[in-house]
């Protein structure tokens, strides 16, 4: 039974290393493998004297190319974005909530200066913790709001509040990874309903794990 929570972490690694491959393999992969045949038909036509619809192939696979960038650029920030290195977990929160208000058109409200506070290990924890609480709750819903809070504890542990007014979760499964993720970290991860509805997600850290 100690070998439990192990297993589970592993397991959730597997499917998240299997949802990439798959994700790379049927996105940027395939699209790039499309460019190349565009551009050997765009050569082909050059050599026939075809340059006008040479000029078409190319502007085409410019513009697949352009989508397969911006694809993988979102890839590597939901991994782990640049700005958490350069300027702290705080910014990449920020940075965060700006790309998915962008995309799904979502309002944040955002009280997470004290994250910077923490230790460099913590900082990546808090932001990874968070970011899936965001993904979690884009599947339920997607929200119209989500408010997230970061602050140190009576104890100088770390807390991070996330809550949102999405339909609730009722597949326990769906939060496995994040809990593993937290008992990594011997922390406590608590899920309730929020008042007026929707759902409050609450992630503490004891004070050793958030100096980290």
């Amino acid at each position: 039974m100690a070998d439990e929570p192990v297993d589970r972490l592993i397991a959730a690694e597997q499917d998240e290393r299997r949802r990439l491959a798959l994700f790379l393999h049927d996105g940027p992969v395939q699209q790039l493998s499309g460019i190349a045949l565009m551009l050997d038909g765009a050569l082909h036509s050059i050599e026939d004297g075809r340059t006008d619809e040479a000029r078409e192939i190319i502007a085409s696979a410019l513009q697949r190319h352009r989508a397969t960038i911006r694809e993988l650029r979102d890839l590597s920030f939901a991994l782990e974005p640049v700005v958490l290195r350069d300027r702290g977990c705080a910014a990449a929160i920020r940075a965060l909530a700006d790309q998915v208000s962008d995309s799904q058109g979502i309002r944040f409200e955002l009280d997470v200066d004290t994250a910077d506070e923490f230790g460099e290990t913590a900082q990546v924890s808090l932001y990874t913790i968070v970011r899936e609480l965001v993904e979690q709750s884009i599947r339920r819903g997607p929200p119209r709001l989500i408010s997230i809070d970061i602050s140190r504890t009576e104890e100088g542990g770390a807390e991070a509040t996330l809550v949102d007014d999405a339909e609730p979760e009722r597949r326990r499964r769906t939060l496995e990874a994040i809990e593993e993720r937290v008992e990594q970290l011997h922390g406590a991860l608590l899920i309730e309903p929020a008042d007026g509805g929707g759902t409050r997600a609450s992630v503490t850290l004891p004070s050793y794990a958030a100096q980290r």
